[in-house]
């Protein structure tokens, strides 16, 4: 394995590795640095594709590990890549695929970061752990804490979805409702580790999330490979991502980079697109107008919790890397996502959360308007399941039969 520093993506200072860490001291994420060219010879594509490993960790090597006995797994990643049947509005897309990550345990992508952060955390000595979420990153967080034997203090938004509520109840979690957004939520846990000594899991805000997060990329290689046969690591021309702290958009550009110099690929990249809503667009904004901040987006509102971030510490790096890959941002109305949920249930079978519908919904504009090609290799990225959003869905149009009626089945006749 190869030995890391953790550098501030704002000012370039070197910060220890070895003891806990939040942000830097100009409150900017701090990433972690690998002596990539020490690993070149002995941590190639090859060797990982003979490991059995089904998870994310077969990648260690540019993982926040020093053995892999601190590993702390419930056999995250390894999910898969579904190439999108031509029908219906998925006619126009040549070759559009779907990445999906509800495959992973607690049925989000929120627990590669988490196995990644508490393994972490755990090796160097937390006590206790503490997070803000708007659902499935609190889910995440009870069950890789409860199997690293940690308590755990979760803070979420009162209408955060029954599910993961749920979630972290029976996980064993002490989950406390706040009577606002995730911006609160992060404000009391910041007090609540000052007071109590909790550490701090909160999005950026702690720096290992983002490499589990990052192991997308790193598989996406590899699953481009496959789909399109080939023997050469491969990254598709356009990936469309739901970005609420974008922790998963600015992970995969940091794998792309890491990759580059490993000498696994080319400096070739995907444009990529950050996908929010309508009612929470602060990264479509300043992409729009030109900034390299974000601030606090107003009256932030969408049913898409993942997506209802009004305000994320790592704004410029999503930024840079929607600039640097000349890719874009877009946003996407409720009522279309939740249109886009119903598409990709029904057309191609998958049951994504609305976060999915999104990217979805946002790769059909982009078609339309002509700034993706139909031949293009485009991966849609659906970010959860969508059996935790079933609160957004009404079933009481569904009709009623009495099996006693012997003539109850005549309704159904053409």
């Amino acid at each position: 394995m190869a030995s890391f520093q953790l550098r501030c993506s704002a000012t370039d200072k070197l910060y220890s590795a070895d003891q806990l860490q939040n942000l830097s001291e100009v409150g900017k994420p701090l990433l972690a640095e690998y002596d990539l060219a020490s690993l070149k010879d002995s941590f190639t594509p090859e060797v990982v594709r003979q490991r059995t490993d089904r998870s994310m960790w077969k990648f260690q090597d540019v993982m926040p590990v020093t053995n892999s006995g601190e590993i702390i797994s419930l056999g995250e990643g390894e999910t898969p890549l579904i190439p999108c049947l031509r029908r219906g509005p998925f006619e126009a897309f040549e070759r559009l695929f779907i990445k999906d990550e509800a495959f992973n345990p607690t049925g989000s992508f929120k627990a590669r970061g988490m196995s990644a952060a508490v393994t972490r955390a755990a090796a160097l000595g937390a006590t206790s752990l503490a997070l803000p979420s708007a659902g499935n990153a609190a889910g995440a967080a009870t069950a890789y804490a409860a199997r690293a034997g940690l308590p755990c203090f979760i803070f979420v938004p009162e209408d955060t979805p029954p599910a993961n509520l749920v979630e972290c109840a029976v996980g064993g979690a002490e989950i406390y409702l706040v009577n606002g957004l995730i911006s609160d939520c992060g404000r009391l846990v910041r007090e609540g580790c000052d007071r109590f000594g909790w550490f701090d899991l909160s999005t950026l805000k702690e720096p290992f999330r983002v490499e589990g997060k990052k192991t997308m990329g790193y598989e996406l290689a590899f699953d481009m490979a496959d789909a399109e046969r080939s023997d050469q690591l491969l990254l598709p021309d356009v990936i469309l991502y739901p970005a609420g702290g974008g922790t998963g958009l600015i992970g995969m550009w940091k794998a792309f980079d890491e990759m580059e110099k490993l000498g696994w690929i080319g400096t070739h990249r995907p444009r990529m697109v950050c996908v929010q809503a309508e009612g929470c667009q602060p990264i479509v904004k300043a992409y729009q107008e030109g900034a390299e901040h974000a601030p606090l987006y107003p009256n932030a509102h969408t049913c898409a919790s993942g997506l209802r971030v009004p305000i994320a510490v790592g704004d410029f790096l999503m930024l840079r890397a929607i600039r640097e890959s000349h890719g874009t941002a877009i946003s996407i109305s409720d009522t279309e996502l939740l249109d886009g949920v119903r598409e990709l249930a029904q057309i191609q079978g998958i049951y994504a959360c609305p976060e999915g519908g999104a990217v979805w919904k946002a790769a059909e504009k982009l078609r339309q308007d002509g700034w993706i090609k139909p031949d293009e290799a485009v991966v849609l990225f659906n970010t959860g399941t969508g059996l935790k959003y079933n609160h957004l869905f009404s079933t009481s149009h569904l009709p009623r039969l009495d099996q006693a009626d012997p003539h109850c089945l005549d309704q159904l006749a053409p």
